[in-house]
């Protein structure tokens, strides 16, 4: 008997937080360092989690291993919808990484944020002006131009080793912890090849500081300008793109799962939030639901174990 009173109270204090939830502030936590895209989508949707919560929005960076160490870190938070992660699909480090603090059933999927393609950019003193001529240099010199990576498992690593398969090359990569260092050094002519982000280098790219060779679309996109894509660039069939979204750990309360997302939806489908993602070159995609999301990434998850198994990545 007293085990039944003991359970519904549980239930009753799960239900009574769900009801007032939130009343403190909400930690946001990415994987990535500042300067990229998983930085700018998770500041941009904590804006508009605080706005339509009523409470602060505390973003935290906890970069490394592709995302995995802030993962594992919200994993084993508490469930009660005051610890958010802003992560891609777990599949992708789930087939990275021979082992992981964590497990993609430790999370509730809540909402994705924004989805884009990558940009293939390169040093201005190199030679190359066009895709060609770096597919051509790179065949000719195997291993001899090196590539700055946002770091392992991160979608411009995903997208250059899709890349390096499509175009039957082979870069020697150099991991960085971010997208940002990674253009830091691409500028300084420390690497000279790099795939990256849209928001990471189109200030670079704007201010003349890095050459834009293709995006990793078969199709130029209206939300990356100027840039064509892999197909009218030379490259036909070759595609990646990525995405962010909201995740809470497993166990918590429908009621405060629902509220996030609602949250989020709303604030994703205003059209100042949808101008400040186009203008980084992605675009705002909140899901229809919860359950929506989790589909969608169950529905992907297969393709991406796949091209990740058949492109020989692996972090030991």
């Amino acid at each position: 008997m007293k085990a039944l009173w003991g359970f519904a109270f549980i239930c009753l204090c799960t239900w009574a937080n769900a009801q007032t939830y939130p009343v403190k502030p909400i930690r946001l936590i990415v994987g990535y360092p500042p300067g990229g895209s998983g930085d700018f989508t998770t500041r941009l949707i904590g804006d508009e989690l605080s706005k339509e919560l009523g409470v602060a929005v505390v973003v935290e960076n906890k970069p490394g291993a592709g995302g995995s160490i802030a993962s594992e870190f919200v994993a084993k938070s508490a469930p009660d919808g005051y610890t958010i992660l802003n992560q891609g699909n777990h599949q992708i480090n789930k087939s990275l990484y021979k082992t992981l603090g964590y497990d993609e059933k430790d999370f509730i999927p809540v909402c994705r944020v924004a989805n884009g393609a990558t940009v293939l950019v390169v040093n201005n003193d190199t030679p190359f002006k066009n895709m060609r001529d770096l597919i051509a240099y790179a065949k000719a010199n195997p291993g001899k131009l090196f590539m700055a990576s946002a770091g392992f498992g991160s979608a411009p690593h995903l997208a250059s080793v899709a890349f390096e398969s499509a175009a039957g090359i082979k870069f020697s990569t150099v991991q960085f912890k971010g997208g940002g260092p990674a253009a830091q050094s691409l500028v300084a002519g420390d690497t000279q090849v790099m795939f990256a982000t849209s928001p990471t280098v189109m200030g670079f790219i704007k201010g003349g500081r890095m050459r834009p060779l293709a995006i990793s679309m078969p199709k130029a996109s209206p939300a990356i300008p100027g840039i064509p894509g892999a197909e009218e660039a030379g490259l036909p069939g070759y595609e990646s793109s990525f995405w962010f979204g909201l995740y809470v750990p497993a166990g918590a309360p429908a009621e405060i799962v629902r509220r996030i997302h609602a949250a989020a939806a709303k604030g994703l489908s205003k059209p100042e939030v949808r101008d400040k993602v186009a203008l980084q070159g992605m675009d705002a995609a909140p899901s229809a639901s919860p359950e929506a999301f989790a589909a969608e990434i169950r529905a992907e998850a297969p393709g991406i174990e796949r091209s990740i198994r058949e492109s020989g990545a692996k972090v030991e």
